[in-house]
């Protein structure tokens, strides 16, 4: 009897020795967070009394652009903050340090993406830890060299043909409603496909795609996830019809890639890859596998990563681009005269000199992904501390959120940041801005390595398109809200109108 007492004693000092360290610890934290020079935080709630929502209620942003910095919440004694990327004081800006969460290369918090399937926490270049990040980087860098990119062109002319000759055969059809997003999106996915895995998938011929399928079904699980603190666990989550379909998913559609690699990785013909014209992505990580680089565990996850990152961002900017530009008709006429003064009445390819050529449209680009940046937020766990002001600093190892939907709606930098102007973009109107007022991509060290792949894809599909069709948005731009997934997605379908401006032989 006295045995158990003694236990059950020892017990009780235990527990509350570790209530009183987390509490302490706590007390620490809230003391922290009193300095920030922004909303109160309030427990439980965190912020987000001071949030509101666009009309729609799709997005959450700050009331005020007053504040820098925002405290959401401490989880597992961590403070998680939403921060602008310009905060920054000015002994900061003396400072030899980083000026920036963005400038250092700290790891992309994997807590706040704790509710990400395991398909896309297994991608090493969105999730990994610096150290394990930063060589892979290096020796994936060359992959997107410009000499490389050239000979993608080929590929993106290629597709955007078939893509216009659907979107013809349904102007001929008489349809004066069209919705885009399946057809940009399957284009987009036929191109990397090719790009990515040098295979033909015909995905705009076969529209039903079950790769297309499996990626839209898990990012509304994972969203439904991140809203939800009680389905992050991933028991509880398992339980539920979405923790099913996400397993169902995960092995049946996206586990049919692995496949296909497990054959490419055991029977690659180096000898064969050597005379082809033009290497795919998995050619040259292949290269490297051979090399001794990379491990075929490796290769996937690239793989895996540039096909899940490389069609449902670029085709979500496109269709948003559509959007804007068909709500637009003065814009657009730009966009016309341009490409009128390039090709003409001529039907053929766009070469790599022509898109350099697409100056307005690339501003056009831009503001497109100013307003409706794909990614909608990043996070990184920061691996030093950050001085936001000589009163407040962030602790190294907390969760720093960033909002490019917000930061880009700053009215510092953006006079009046809802009006649709791709002039900001031309060279005269943005010497002198913020270099991280502008962040569809990240920014630092950790940016998309993907970006330029995916600017000269879309000028050569979009080109193509405004070339031989005016376009009109049905919906006016009021109308038409963002919903923040895990892409930035219109909240409902956009229909469109095709107006043919010169015939096209395909």
């Amino acid at each position: 009897m006295r045995a158990m007492a003694i236990s059950f004693a020892v017990v009780l000092v235990v527990l509350a020795t570790f209530i009183v360290h987390w509490f302490l610890r706590l007390r620490k934290l809230r003391q922290l967070v009193d300095k920030i020079h922004g909303p109160r935080y309030i427990p439980v709630l965190g912020s987000i009394l001071y949030m509101k929502t666009d009309p729609a209620g799709k997005v959450i942003y700050p009331r005020s652009f007053i504040w820098h910095c925002c405290f959401l919440s401490i989880s597992s004694h961590v403070p998680r903050l939403a921060v602008h990327p310009s905060c920054r004081s000015n002994r900061w800006r003396r400072s030899v340090q980083a000026s920036s969460p963005l400038d250092g290369s700290g790891t992309v918090d994997q807590v706040f993406f704790d509710s990400c399937s395991a398909w896309l926490t297994s991608m090493p270049s969105m999730f990994s830890e610096a150290a394990q990040w930063r060589p892979r980087r290096k020796l994936l860098t060359p992959t997107f060299h410009y000499d490389i990119l050239k000979d993608f062109v080929e590929v993106f002319n290629q597709q955007s043909r078939v893509l216009l000759s659907k979107i013809d055969q349904l102007v001929k059809e008489g349809n004066e409603k069209i919705n885009t997003y399946q057809h940009v999106t399957l284009c987009a996915l036929d191109i990397i496909c090719e790009t990515a895995m040098g295979r033909h998938v015909n995905a705009q011929k076969n529209s039903e795609s079950a790769y297309v399928r499996a990626v839209y079904t898990l990012n509304g699980i994972i969203h439904r996830r991140q809203k939800n603190p009680l389905l992050r666990s991933d028991f509880v989550h398992r339980l539920f019809s979405d923790g099913k379909e996400e397993r169902r998913e995960e092995v049946q559609r996206l586990g049919g890639w692995t496949k296909v690699l497990n054959r490419e990785l055991s029977s690659y013909d180096f000898d064969m890859c050597s005379q082809k014209r033009r290497l795919a992505f998995l050619d040259l990580l292949l290269q490297m596998a051979e090399q001794g680089n990379l491990t075929d565990q490796d290769v996937r996850e690239e793989v895996d990563t540039f096909m899940f990152e490389g069609h449902d961002t670029t085709s979500t900017a496109m269709n948003w681009f559509l959007h804007l530009v068909g709500c637009s008709p003065e814009i657009q006429a730009k966009i016309h005269d341009e490409l009128d003064s390039i090709f003409g009445d001529d039907d053929r390819d766009a070469t790599f000199e022509d898109l350099k050529a697409m100056t307005y449209l690339e501003c056009c680009i831009k503001e497109v992904l100013r307003l409706f940046p794909s990614v909608p937020i990043f996070a990184r766990r920061i691996d030093e501390s950050f001085e936001i002001s000589e009163h407040f600093t962030i602790p190294r190892g907390s969760e720093v959120l960033i909002c490019p939907y917000i930061v880009h709606r700053d009215p510092k930098h953006w006079p009046d940041p809802e009006c649709f102007d791709p002039d900001r973009f031309l060279p005269r109107n943005s010497h002198g801005r913020h270099p991280f007022a502008y962040l569809p991509f990240s920014a630092g060290a950790r940016n998309c390595i993907g970006q330029r792949f995916a600017m000269i894809e879309e000028k050569v599909i979009l080109s193509w398109i405004l070339r031989f069709f005016r376009v009109t948005s049905l919906p006016r731009r009021d109308q038409v809200m963002p919903k923040a997934e895990m892409i930035l997605r219109p909240s409902e379908t956009v229909l469109m109108k095709f107006e043919r401006r010169q015939p096209l032989s395909i």
